[in-house]
């Protein structure tokens, strides 16, 4: 496997989950199974011993539990929660924290961009894209998975599998 396909695999995923969770505020499964099967593929195109293997499916694990009792409390989305799982697959527990921290952030401000978008009429133009009128509803979620996708991209050039295969 190319060096540059494993180094843009992961952040081409991301873009898909961003744009994907901003236009239909959700997060499609096919996603999630491209970011598990894609890891597994990446690792082990790049050898990765099993004991890192198994750390970085723990701290993936470790995120689904977590994020699945959030999604059970009806916090986050289905689609958040397993964007998040397999984003913390790829990052592993060296920069678990980092990510959650970064998404905090992110998803932080997100939400008070689109609060402020919402408090503005929108504009005639934007009436006939269904997307933006749906983002603009005050009853609609915050598509989150941006904030994570975000995180995840900022996270990502600091991981294990960036410096990998980078040589950094």
């Amino acid at each position: 496997m190319s060096d540059y396909l494993i180094l843009l695999l992961f952040p081409a995923l991301m873009a898909y989950a961003a744009s994907s969770d901003l236009v239909s505020m959700t997060i499609p499964n096919r996603l999630s199974f491209l970011l598990v099967s894609g890891f597994f593929l990446v690792a082990l195109a790049l050898g990765l011993p099993l004991s890192s293997l198994g750390m970085h499916v723990a701290a993936g694990s470790l995120v689904l539990v977590i994020t699945f009792g959030l999604f059970a409390a009806g916090w986050i989305g289905g689609g958040d929660a397993k964007l998040a799982a397999g984003t913390a697959l790829w990052l592993g527990w060296d920069k678990l924290l980092d990510y959650g921290l970064a998404a905090s952030v992110f998803g932080g401000v997100l939400t008070l961009l689109i609060l402020q978008f919402r408090a503005i009429p929108l504009p005639r133009f934007a009436v006939g894209m269904p997307w933006l009128l749906i983002l603009h509803h005050p009853k609609t979620g915050i598509p989150y998975g941006i904030a994570l996708a975000a995180a995840g991209l900022a996270v990502y050039p600091r991981s294990p599998l960036w410096m990998l295969v980078s040589g950094h």
